[in-house]
């Protein structure tokens, strides 16, 4: 798809919801609707080479089709932004390369999903696991981080997904007190990965004002997590004028504004406690501009659901 039709796309999607935001699935559902198979690398050790691609050959086989029944509830329940889980092909980064084999044969099959997300309109991300430290002390660590988004990167161009900034990789900074390392790294990746790579605050290591003038140095979009913001700075309002300062700021390192995503949770105890509550019952006015939001709650379409009913007034 060309950045024209992305941006199409994008204005399209916006123009149906009336210029509200567009509200993010997390990976599963807190029903059993939407749930993906995996192994562990202790059980698969055991399999023999055949086993081992027939077995990886099954569970793959079932999450695309579990992936295109992700698809269908978003649909059904009008969500325009899924965040893919990261494992939904198990150990397709292992060093005898069977995963990644399989994956390959299944091209054709897997590039209908990026084409079936287009045609719903629904924009899918990725959010690679916490073991992706490209600002580690360790020079293994760091390029173990980037072979998992090079990983990362071949999945989703085989899931038909368009190397920009549409269907992102969202990571955070990591050892914190390291921009230097952690800009000189960006700067060398490849751009099957920097085309799509995006960089969030977090509530330890790196605030939103240091991430983003790693955004900044690096020309890499910054994913603002007003949670995260709130716990970092120890704030006691999501109207604190930092909020909707650090949203403009991030904004304006999209080059495309209207891709802008946010994240949002509330704390499951306590306002600035940095456990994700069931629902989402505060969220910053400011956000009411925001294009895209993933909703980070335990309870997933039930906190949506209540989003799009109490706070957007879009559901019966």
């Amino acid at each position: 798809m060309t950045a024209v039709e992305l941006n199409n796309l994008s204005q399209t999607i916006l123009q149906g919801r009336s210029h509200q935001p567009n509200l993010g699935l997390v990976c599963v559902t807190s029903s059993q609707e939407v749930r993906f198979r995996t192994i562990t690398r202790t059980r698969y050790l055991k399999l023999s080479e055949s086993e081992r691609e027939n077995t990886l050959k099954d569970i793959y086989t079932d999450n695309v089709n579990r992936l295109h029944k992700a698809l269908s509830f978003c649909q059904q329940h009008d969500i325009k932004l899924y965040r893919a889980s990261s494992g939904l092909f198990p150990l397709n980064d292992w060093e005898d390369e069977i995963g990644a084999q399989v994956l390959e044969e299944m091209r054709d099959e897997l590039g209908k999903i990026g084409q079936r997300a287009i045609e719903l309109g629904i924009r899918i991300v990725l959010h690679p696991d916490q073991y992706v430290v490209i600002s580690s002390d360790s020079p293994a660590v760091v390029q173990s981080s980037i072979q998992i988004l090079q990983r990362h990167a071949k999945d989703l161009d085989l899931l038909g997904l368009p190397r920009s900034h549409w269907s992102l990789m969202n990571i955070h900074g990591g050892k914190a007190q390291r921009p230097e390392q952690l800009i000189q790294v960006v700067n060398e990746l490849p751009e099957e990965i920097k085309s799509r790579l995006t960089f969030e605050n977090d509530e330890y290591a790196y605030s939103a004002r240091e991430i983003l003038e790693v955004c900044q140095s690096t020309d890499i979009p910054m994913v603002f997590d007003a949670h995260h913001h709130i716990c970092h700075e120890k704030l006691s309002s999501y109207e604190d004028p930092s909020v909707a300062e650090m949203f403009y700021a991030a904004r304006d390192t999209w080059q495309n504004p209207d891709w802008q995503l946010v994240h949002i949770s509330n704390g499951e105890t306590a306002f600035s406690d940095r456990k994700h509550s069931n629902l989402i019952t505060s969220m910053p006015s400011v956000y009411r501009e925001a294009p895209w939001i993933e909703i980070e709650a335990k309870a997933k379409e039930d906190a949506i659901a209540l989003l799009q009913k109490v706070w957007l007034g879009t559901s019966s």
